[in-house]
């Protein structure tokens, strides 16, 4: 069995309005809220194998603070495909993933999050920024990840549910 996290992007700034929007930076509760669920993560004892995340600067930076607070910094990768992507782009990248990876996580953007969430479990749920959905997946091996698995939804942790000490 393999386990997914599904982690929205950190609230990102519209400060600058000259920026692209691959470019936007996180704002200040984005900054506060990533690491604090990568701690969590910790706490948890889901601490991911392996980190993957949109090249978008908010998702880079939210990947990069989590890793950090979960002391996994050594295991972020970068994937221009979960930019703006749908749920079969990060199938497509999590079917390359090494099978001694058991627990991995994809940091993207909405409404990509929700939607492979619903595909992979059948239920919608709504994720704010720096949501994180906790997915279990019956395949042993990273290449059975298909349109045809169905996960569980074993949790859904939203930054305001957790407790910020």
């Amino acid at each position: 069995m393999k386990t997914l996290l599904i982690l929205r992007h950190a609230k990102s700034s519209w400060k600058d309005s000259s920026l692209m929007d691959h470019d936007r930076p996180l704002n200040k509760r984005g900054k506060q809220d990533a690491p604090r669920m990568g701690k969590f993560l910790l706490q948890q004892g889901l601490t991911p194998d392996r980190i993957i995340s949109s090249t978008a600067k908010r998702a880079r930076k939210t990947a990069t603070a989590v890793a950090k607070a979960c002391q996994r910094e050594d295991k972020v990768e970068l994937t221009p495909e979960f930019y703006h992507a749908g749920p079969g782009s990060y199938l497509a990248v999590l079917q390359n993933v090494s099978d001694h990876d058991e627990r991995v996580m994809v940091v993207g953007h909405n409404p990509g999050m929700e939607a492979l969430v619903a595909h992979l479990t059948g239920r919608m749920e709504t994720m704010p920024t720096a949501a994180l959905a906790h997915v279990a997946l019956p395949i042993d091996q990273w290449t059975e990840l298909d349109y045809e698995v169905e996960g569980e939804l074993l949790h859904l942790w939203r930054p305001k549910e957790i407790n910020s000490e």
